[in-house]
């Protein structure tokens, strides 16, 4: 992590009277390496200590044979007072990958300290990287800090995806978090910032409900397309008439120094969010690998 969460965070330090920061089960880490073999990306490189985890690469897009789903995994059902992950990934030139997350990250109640993740992104030259992650679900009293640092090569293609809800709305929970903060940073070789949004959800000191948050509705979502191969305002296009036949509030637009388009969406439920994100996702892996997005499981 570059420097300390965000004071909003940082300020619930404590020692948990349950196990402490970086005790056995609490530091998880995940590093992976990949790399071309026999014309397909293959897992080359492993390390993973617990909670967090993975299985074997899998490949089940139809479309892109080629390329690996990796998922990532936790033991701990949830994301607890004190646990501190970090993810690394490295995708060498040429390479392709999607990574996703086996289900919704719960962040549980914190009556002591936080949590927080840190995720550092490589993508080599001429790489394909999708990272869409599940759901993220804050709970009441919940205290997270999220920091993303990507670094991509001029022609190399990733896309980012986060889903937000407010709370768990089936028992009526809305925004009752302490602080969800998270920071998304997009740079090239050199270190150069490309672009970042910052996030910082603090409902004890301000209102989380405005226009420029998530105004009324229970759950939001982005999708980030930073690329060279088409230019950000066909990517915009692209995503805003995916977005226009759902019916839900949303919009797309180019990304500072035209490197790429985003989206972001919200919704009241999360199934009609899910099926906008999707379909989003899909008219953008048709404009740019000419193949539809794989169906999804279930």
């Amino acid at each position: 992590m570059t420097g300390p969460p965000p004071a909003a965070v940082a300020d619930h330090a404590a020692v948990p009277d349950t196990l402490p920061v970086g005790a056995p089960g609490k530091a998880g880490v995940l590093e992976l390496g990949f790399g071309l073999a026999d014309g397909r990306t293959e897992l080359t490189a492993h390390y993973q200590r617990s909670p967090l985890h993975t299985t074997r690469p899998l490949y089940p897009d139809p479309g892109r044979p080629d390329m690996p789903t990796v998922m990532f995994m936790s033991s701990g059902g949830g994301v607890l007072q004190g646990d501190r992950y970090r993810i690394g990934l490295d995708c060498v030139p040429g390479t392709s990958v999607h990574f996703t997350t086996q289900t919704a990250t719960r962040l549980y109640r914190m009556e002591h300290d936080y949590a927080t993740q840190t995720v550092d992104l490589r993508a080599g030259p001429g790489s394909y990287v999708e990272y869409l992650p599940a759901t993220t679900i804050p709970f009441g009293g919940s205290r997270f800090y999220q920091r993303t640092d990507v670094t991509l090569a001029p022609d190399a293609t990733v896309v980012l995806g986060e889903k937000l809800m407010a709370g768990r709305l089936a028992r009526g929970e809305r925004h009752a978090y302490t602080a969800y903060c998270a920071d998304l940073e997009v740079r090239d070789p050199d270190g150069r910032l490309l672009f970042a949004d910052p996030v910082r959800l603090v409902p004890g000191e301000r209102a989380v409900t405005g226009p420029a948050c998530m105004g009324g509705f229970g759950i939001a979502a982005s999708l980030y397309v930073v690329t060279a191969a088409r230019s950000g305002l066909e990517i915009a296009d692209t995503m805003h008439e995916a977005l226009a036949g759902t019916g839900l509030r949303g919009g797309a637009s180019v990304l500072p120094g035209d490197h790429g388009a985003w989206a972001r969406m919200l919704g009241d439920r999360s199934p009609e969010l899910e099926e906008a994100f999707f379909r989003t996702w899909d008219a953008v892996r048709r404009l740019l690998l000419g193949v539809p997005a794989p169906d999804r499981p279930g």
